[in-house]
């Protein structure tokens, strides 16, 4: 069976994080992602620390299964061949501020109005729209101005961003959710069209949930650690040996076996936590009687316990921990790839499982330029046309990280 996006090509004129992700989601699930970038520099990701003799260890996870092609947008006959190579594309991602292609007259409208077929996906800080739209975006920034911080962390600690970039990482997401539902959406009309989407509305989108309960009663949520603002108890707690574990019984009959576990009958009668909505209000009375308990024995214990009364909890996992886990290994999660100069490594594996048609990692990520001549043939240069192409964006010597 083909893969779900195979016969698709994807034009990628993005750099760092957001778009690359947005990417190699498409990649992974068929798409030919052929990636244009800079002569001599490449994406600026190739540059960022832990390298493997070299290459960039994220660059190498972001990028795999993509094609790369070496243009120079500035030079008339780098913006030829990247105008035929977004001829022949269904889609094309790019993540440069708002108003940077059109001043090299290769921007969304005008590319559509050549190919309208060509579904175009910008990423940026802010959108393509609004006051901020000219303002530059990082993952920090959007954490911030998107409220992730204010409600990441311990109450009374500074601001704390997620450990992860997950607005990065969001964007990218929700920017192929969009490129699929334009080419969905092309199946019906002929027509492609121009999807935007910032890291700044990532945040603001997945907070569904505290966004109901602000527009309701006007509350702001604030940080409360590992806890949550509508069920308890559910959060993290401490077992005897140091190490840590969750769980999440705020369901009532969950919080009477609990009660159970730990061997506190009399907490089900106490009038402070007779319902879910009693046990929210007085959530530090709970955690103050469930720590004393808590430590008298192993974390894995519990977490042994509560499972076995079917009450979800689970280890607080290190990151090493978490990609060594029984479970991380039998859902395929973690993949080993060979590459030219960075040999054989590790890469995270595809969280989407399709039954039918599914996706998979189908190489590691390219040499700066690796693939120019190969694409410029298929779009119709001679040999020696797209020789005199390649070496004209040939990188140039560079120092080898370390």
């Amino acid at each position: 069976m083909p893969a779900p996006l195979e016969g698709l090509r994807v034009v990628d004129l993005t750099e760092n994080l957001a778009g690359p992700f947005c990417t190699m989601i498409l990649a992974d699930m068929g798409a030919d992602v052929v990636k244009v970038e800079r002569p001599g520099l490449g994406d600026e990701s190739r540059r960022f620390p832990p390298f493997l003799d070299g290459e960039s260890a994220g660059y190498l996870t972001l990028h795999r299964g993509k094609r790369s092609v070496v243009l120079d947008l500035k030079d008339a006959g780098g913006r030829e061949a990247f105008l035929r190579l977004a001829g022949r594309a269904d889609v094309l991602v790019e993540a440069f501020r708002p108003g940077t292609l059109e001043r090299l007259s290769l921007g969304p409208t005008a590319l559509r109005a050549a190919h309208p077929r060509l579904v175009v996906c910008s990423l940026s800080g802010f959108g393509q729209t609004g006051p901020y739209r000219e303002r530059g975006g990082y993952d920090l920034i959007a954490q911030a101005m998107g409220g992730l911080m204010s409600v990441t962390g311990e109450p009374g600690r500074p601001p704390a961003k997620c450990g992860l970039p997950v607005t990065d990482m969001g964007c990218g997401m929700w920017a192929a959710i969009g490129i699929l539902l334009a080419l969905a959406a092309r199946e019906k009309t002929g027509e492609g069209q121009w999807v935007d989407t910032s890291l700044f509305e990532a945040p603001l989108a997945w907070g569904s949930w505290h966004a109901a309960r602000y527009f309701a009663t006007g509350e702001v949520v604030g940080p409360l650690g590992s806890a949550h603002p509508s069920s308890a108890p559910y959060q993290a707690f401490q077992g005897a040996d140091g190490g840590w574990f969750v769980l999440a019984a705020g369901v009532q009959h969950l919080w009477e076996r609990l009660c159970k576990i730990v061997d506190r009958p009399d907490l089900v009668a106490d009038p402070r936590f007779q319902t879910n909505a009693d046990r929210v209000r007085h959530a530090k009375a709970i955690e103050a009687e469930l720590e004393p308990v808590f430590r008298r024995r192993p974390a894995a214990e519990w977490v042994a316990a509560c499972e076995a009364e079917g009450i979800p909890a689970g280890p607080v996992n290190r990151l090493d921990q978490a990609y060594a886990d029984p479970q991380a290994q039998a859902r395929q999660m973690v993949l080993e790839l060979d590459h030219p100069t960075a040999g054989r490594h590790r890469v995270l594996g595809i969280p989407v499982k399709l039954s039918a048609t599914p996706g998979r990692v189908r190489g590691p990520a390219p040499l700066l330029g690796q693939h120019t001549e190969e694409v410029l043939r298929e779009l119709g240069y001679s040999a020696e046309e797209a020789r005199a192409l390649h070496d004209a964006g040939r990188p140039r010597p560079r120092e080898v990280p370390t």
